[in-house]
């Protein structure tokens, strides 16, 4: 199998093995004695071993790290998503209630031109006597509405 396809931790293991100079594992030879430590002195394969333990457990820590920083920002995306998700929702209740205020405002538009119409055929027919009866009318809405809040100014606000 070629090293590129293998994963970064274990191309260096793989390139290690049946390398027995000082640039594979810092040691000048071995001497294999059946792993026995104490036959010959010093064994360095046992140790070599003992070294990729090592570099195993290290990369294991590593990534348990990486696995734990892939699962935050997981759950962080996750977040975004149903914030994006309610902002979405929130911003088409809103287009919603904003069509309907048109549709209100179209229609009072409507009521108001009607009126208007009427008022100004009213007054086209009748003459100045109408006029006067409305005018009449407002300056008494007027009063009215003055003597409501100068009375209720008084009593309790």
């Amino acid at each position: 199998m070629p090293l590129s396809s293998l994963p970064m931790h274990q191309r260096r293991a793989a390139s290690n093995v049946g390398s027995n100079n000082n640039s594979s594992n810092g040691h000048f030879g071995t001497n294999s004695n059946n792993g026995n430590m104490y036959s010959r002195g010093y064994n360095p394969s046992s140790l070599e071993s003992g070294g990729r333990g090592a570099r195993d457990t290290n990369t294991n820590i590593m990534e348990q790290q990486n696995n734990d920083r892939i699962n935050e920002l997981s759950d962080q995306v996750a977040r975004l998503k149903g914030l994006t998700i309610d902002i979405g929702n929130e911003v088409r209740e809103q287009n919603s209630l904003l069509e309907n205020m048109e549709n209100s405002f179209g229609n009072v538009g409507d009521l108001l031109a009607g009126s208007l119409r009427r008022i100004g055929t009213m007054l086209e027919s009748g003459g100045a006597k109408h006029m006067c009866y409305m005018v009449a009318f407002v300056v008494f809405v007027m009063v009215f509405l003055y003597w409501v809040m100068s009375y209720k100014g008084q009593n309790g606000a």
